[in-house]
């Protein structure tokens, strides 16, 4: 038996990158795949990959997690579709960035509200079901600009720092009931966001990077899949840092 048999995991941001690459992961250990994205497109290849691979294994959503209301529906769905939520993976995000004398505040709220109040609707979504099962995984992507602060992300090292004081908080409101939260922070990965890096932006990364380069997105779902199944019970409020070690 696989160690997420018979479990049902939403994935926020599943349709490209890290998301996808975390959705694949779950599917692999036995869940099912709840794939959220903004774009129906990329929701929709992604689930239908998966569902190629395992059949019935994956369903696709098109939904903004910032947008409330519309998370709520989208919850309400998927509880009806599946019948239940055991692991719910955070990992939608946006990056808007530039120095702070320069950043519009509308920048500042658009990447405010995808990436920390994004998780507050997308927990609030599930929360009672899982607290009602006594059993749940929640598992928050933030970043190691949250840890360490980057120059021209005051917005995205905002969002994502919060993120980690949430999941603490979080994580002590719901250990009583069986649910655990955690956080995994990636440094860089690559995928599309970090493709269009100029090489003199990749080259002063990768000489912060003790490892001496960018990690994958199947290093960021492993972490997220053991955070997710059995073996992780006894782990809540913890913040696992995947960045070559670059903010040791």
């Amino acid at each position: 038996m696989k160690p997420l048999e018979n479990q049902v995991a939403i994935v926020t941001g599943a349709g490209r990158g890290i998301g996808e690459a975390i959705a694949h992961q779950l599917a692999l250990q036995g869940a099912k795949i709840a794939v959220l994205s903004r774009s129906e497109s990329n929701s929709s290849k992604v689930a239908l990959h998966l569902n190629q691979k395992i059949a019935g294994s994956a369903k696709a959503y098109a939904v903004d997690v910032a947008d409330f209301e519309a998370v709520q529906k989208v919850g309400e769905q998927i509880i009806a579709d599946f019948g239940r939520v055991d692991i719910l993976v955070n990992n939608a995000g946006i990056t808007r960035d530039n120095l702070l004398m320069r950043m519009s505040s509308e920048h500042w709220d658009e990447v405010l509200n995808a990436n920390l109040k994004g998780a507050f609707n997308c927990v609030r979504a599930v929360i009672r079901p899982m607290i009602k099962a006594r059993s749940g995984r929640i598992i928050n992507i933030s970043s190691v600009s949250g840890l360490m602060g980057l120059a021209g992300q005051t917005n995205y090292a905002a969002s994502k720092a919060g993120l980690i004081g949430f999941s603490k908080s979080l994580s002590r409101e719901v250990a009583s009931r069986g649910i655990t939260v955690n956080v995994v922070a990636p440094g860089f990965i690559e995928t599309d966001m970090t493709s269009v890096l100029s090489e003199e932006v990749r080259h002063a990364a990768i000489a912060q990077i003790p490892l001496n380069r960018f990690g994958q997105p199947e290093d960021i779902a492993t972490a997220v899949s053991f955070l997710a199944g059995p073996s992780a019970s006894y782990i809540t409020g913890q913040v696992l840092a995947i960045d070559g070690g670059m903010s040791m």
